[in-house]
């Protein structure tokens, strides 16, 4: 008998939304929203103002309950088994996050870590050195004896973030993360999630810096009118090449036959390729010539994600 190659299942999702409504007496807030995060993916909300983005938020949480639908955090629902599914859990929501301004940044956070001790199915004790370790991350060690009363804006910002990793958490929401931060700050932030996400860490952040997230979010979901509008696969998206030729018709007409290509289309004066990685280049090239193409460049089609999103936003 011949050896059957098993295929691995695909990892459970960290967070999952599902037929998500929320209305406000008659007012439709959110409508049929559904969406998935698994560990280690970045997954950046985004839309106009009022399109829903901080009441999905909010209901992510648990701070806010839905009209119909359901939310799984580690596969517990945040809804019907809250502290078990929130134990889990690092959000910072309608940012910046609110401490006690008569106390210092490290009493804050100490009292933070006390809270996440009596969470059920933590089972850990957050010490100092997390505390430090934290802090330090944040680029806040100057100010930690400081009353937050004293700190700016973005220092504050920055702190709610503090206290949202502070536990280690597996799942980890944020409510425009980056507002009120300068770019120093805002490159800071991108690299704490990205570490988080390569750590196993599921990410759910809302944003309206679409440029910025654009280099390292792997799924970009647009909300608009309280309606899931399209899902970006941002991974997908960086692994298309454009071939500027002669024919580009017959060019995506040859690309397309390729086994490693996903998908090409013709956008004169260029054929658009999605080769799965730029190793498949010279491949694609040989293709084309052995075709009958005359190749003039070949480049990556570097996605724009702000014009995409402004087209999507039109046509809702």
């Amino acid at each position: 008998m011949g050896s059957v190659t098993k295929t691995a299942a695909p990892a459970p999702s960290a967070i999952e939304v599902r037929g998500l409504y929320k209305s406000y007496r008659d007012q439709a807030v959110l409508e049929d929203v559904n969406l998935s995060v698994r560990p280690g993916e970045v997954y950046a909300l985004t839309g106009p103002n009022g399109a829903g983005k901080t009441t999905l938020i909010r209901t992510l949480t648990g701070l806010a309950f839905p009209t119909k639908g359901q939310v799984f955090l580690m596969g517990r629902n945040v809804h019907d088994d809250g502290p078990r599914a929130r134990a889990n859990l690092g959000a910072v929501v309608e940012a910046p996050a609110r401490f006690y301004p008569q106390f210092t940044g490290t009493q804050n956070l100490t009292m933070h870590a006390r809270l996440a001790a009596m969470a059920p199915t933590k089972g850990r004790q957050i010490g100092r050195d997390r505390i430090r370790e934290v802090l330090a991350l944040l680029e806040l060690t100057r100010m930690a004896d400081r009353k937050v009363g004293e700190f700016s804006l973005g220092q504050r910002q920055r702190l709610g973030v503090a206290a949202a990793i502070l536990a280690d958490p597996k799942v980890l929401i944020l409510d425009e993360p980056t507002s009120g931060l300068d770019p120093l700050g805002i490159n800071l932030i991108h690299r704490i999630v990205t570490s988080l996400a390569t750590s196993g860490c599921a990410v759910i952040l809302s944003t309206h810096h679409l440029r910025e997230i654009a280099t390292y979010a792997h799924t970009v979901g647009i909300l608009t009118a309280g309606r899931m509008v399209d899902h970006v696969d941002l991974r997908s998206r960086k692994a298309a090449y454009r071939f500027r030729v002669d024919d580009p018709v017959g060019a995506a007409e040859v690309l397309e036959a390729l086994p490693f290509v996903r998908r090409a289309t013709a956008r004169p004066p260029f054929a658009v390729a999605h080769l799965g990685g730029e190793a498949r280049v010279p491949e694609a090239l040989a293709a084309l010539i052995s075709g009958g193409v005359r190749v003039y460049e070949a480049a990556p089609d570097h996605f724009d994600l702000y014009e995409y999103y402004r087209e999507r936003v039109e046509q809702s």
